[in-house]
């Protein structure tokens, strides 16, 4: 029986990341595409509870998609409850214009935060990811951003066979992949830990024409982590970054090391 996979990612339905990542995975069984219907990134695993949500059914580029009218965490969720009306094999989040590596990006990401929600329902996910040249990239409308996605869309397809057919390990919920903007078919695969931050955080204040303050969060990337961080291998070494994450974010420590806290 044909293996059933559901796409989407935080880009937005149109984005040249999703076409790409279609054609990682076209071959290995029958793709449902639920993405949003516009620009979503940022916004984690976010849900949409007080309002309702639209779908629209359309073609890009001769490919079937469902362009839905929320997050990323909204389009798995009415693409496996609504379009497909089943559990998928395999969710693949991406292509995501735009590195998500640290425990920055992993709270953040809707890319991420798509694979998480499929991940609940014990579904295998990968999140895959393009680094970008210039930072303002990862929030443009991408459905025109080029690249030469052929080595990703053979680096994920291989991912995604092997996990179709052995499945995650244990403690295993999410692969987050992400691939160099410069990359080629004998670039180094490292798997990796989560670095701590990827952004060196500010807060820029401006004044409106009549004198009042407001405010951009902005700041620098930290491209220099310690060895074994998928910061290190994708932006010192730019290498291939494969990172296992867990849903379960529970401390591994003893819980006696915290009892004279409470």
């Amino acid at each position: 029986m044909s293996s059933k996979i559901l796409l989407t990612n935080d880009d937005g339905v149109y984005s040249s990341g999703i076409r790409a990542a279609y054609r990682s995975v076209a071959d290995l069984g029958d793709v449902t595409v639920s993405a949003p219907m516009m620009q979503q990134s940022g916004v984690g695993r976010s849900i949409s509870i007080f309002e309702p949500l639209r779908v629209t059914r359309t073609k890009v580029d001769g490919i079937e998609v469902n362009a839905v009218g929320g997050t990323p965490t909204d389009s798995v969720i009415i693409g496996m409850f609504t379009i497909m009306k089943q559990k998928p094999d395999l969710i693949l989040s991406g292509f995501n214009i735009g590195e998500n590596i640290s425990t920055d990006t992993v709270t953040t990401s809707g890319t991420i935060g798509a694979a998480l929600e499929g991940a609940s329902y014990g579904i295998p996910a990968i999140a895959a990811s393009i680094q970008v040249k210039e930072e303002g990239m990862k929030f443009d409308d991408n459905r025109d951003y080029e690249h030469d996605f052929g080595v990703a869309i053979k680096v994920v397809n291989r991912i995604a066979r092997n996990v179709l057919r052995f499945g995650l390990p244990e403690k295993v919920d999410v692969l987050n992949v992400n691939i160099p903007h410069f990359v080629e078919m004998d670039t180094e695969i490292e798997i990796t830990r989560l670095a701590r931050k990827l952004f060196r955080t500010e807060v820029e204040e401006r004044h409106d024409p009549r004198g009042r303050p407001y405010y951009w969060i902005a700041g620098d990337l930290s491209t220099v982590d310690e060895e074994g961080t998928d910061v290190n291998a994708l932006m010192q070494k730019g290498h291939i970054s494969v990172t296992p994450l867990s849903l379960d974010a529970t401390s591994p420590i003893d819980f006696s090391e915290i009892e004279h806290l409470i």
